[in-house]
């Protein structure tokens, strides 16, 4: 199986996406039930077109794209081919995921990342639709210490700066290791010290968990800064592993709960890994969502 790093190094990227309903947020009446289309990466190499069809089939109508590696394609397609084959299906693709771009790709700058190519990347976003252009991963080389964070949110800004002028929202998403102390300081913290009108944050509600940090405390530090959420659960095992939503420990409701103080619009389910096949996995995802979110 091929792994998150793996996967993020040569793709240039990784995590499905629902717009909340009016009760929670005001925001257009369509309600959009989407996936990080990360969750089936194997199949969307192999037939996109095939792979949206069966997701539409499923219910989903949004989706947030994964691989973008500067080639200017998206799923091996031109921007707004790509986009065109989303409509065709009833989707819409509001974020897209990339890359810092410190780490290399064989040897050679990763192009169509913050530090390379980012206005060709933004451009293509534009192109394709995307609300939100997201830095989506540090590798371990580039997390550093705290002053490598600081000039981790110095790129950030000058990159949120760019897609503002293109009417996109810059984001980024976490992990767990921004949340590890140094010197008495979180990386995160560094993080949120970004420019909040260039800079948003899509919050991974499992991997924030995982890092026994509350979503609902940095909801209340930091009202309105989290547009996105990536919804994924954690099991109920030592291991702490991915699982589908509904069927682990994070309370998802008491969490939706305070979407308007997050200024949460869209939340992406994601699970990196799957029992099964993940179409069965994100099925059983919709249908607790469904049920019990929206």
């Amino acid at each position: 199986m091929t792994s998150r790093r793996d996967f993020l190094a040569s793709a240039a990227l990784l995590s499905a996406g629902l717009l909340v309903s009016p009760s929670l947020l005001a925001a257009p009446s369509k309600r959009y039930i989407g996936l990080q289309l990360y969750t089936v990466r194997a199949a969307m190499e192999k037939d996109p077109a095939g792979t949206l069809a069966q997701l539409a089939k499923i219910g989903y109508n949004s989706v947030e794209g994964a691989t973008y590696t500067g080639s200017q394609k998206f799923y091996g397609m031109a921007p707004k081919e790509f986009a065109a084959l989303l409509k065709k299906n009833g989707m819409i693709m509001p974020s897209s995921h990339y890359r810092l771009g410190e780490e290399q790709t064989n040897g050679a700058p990763t192009k169509g990342t913050m530090l390379h190519e980012w206005d060709r990347a933004v451009d293509d976003a534009a192109a394709a639709g995307v609300k939100y252009m997201v830095c989506a991963y540090l590798s371990e080389a580039e997390r550093g210490g705290l002053d490598h964070y600081k000039y981790v949110a110095d790129q950030l800004n000058k990159a949120g700066e760019r897609c503002q002028k293109a009417s996109i929202q810059l984001c980024y998403h976490n992990h767990d290791f921004e949340f590890m102390g140094q010197d008495g300081q979180l990386p995160y913290d560094l993080l949120l010290a970004t420019d909040k009108k260039l800079v948003k944050m899509e919050l991974d509600l499992y991997w924030v968990t995982k890092a026994g940090k509350d979503p609902l405390t940095l909801f209340q530090q930091h009202p309105g800064r989290f547009p996105l959420w990536h919804v994924k659960d954690m099991d109920k095992t030592e291991k702490k592993f991915f699982t589908e939503v509904g069927n682990g420990s994070i309370d998802f409701k008491k969490i939706f709960a305070q979407a308007k103080l997050a200024g949460m619009e869209y939340f992406f389910v994601e699970q990196d890994s799957t029992p099964g096949s993940p179409f069965d996995s994100v099925t059983q995802s919709m249908a607790y969502i469904k049920k019990n979110l929206v």
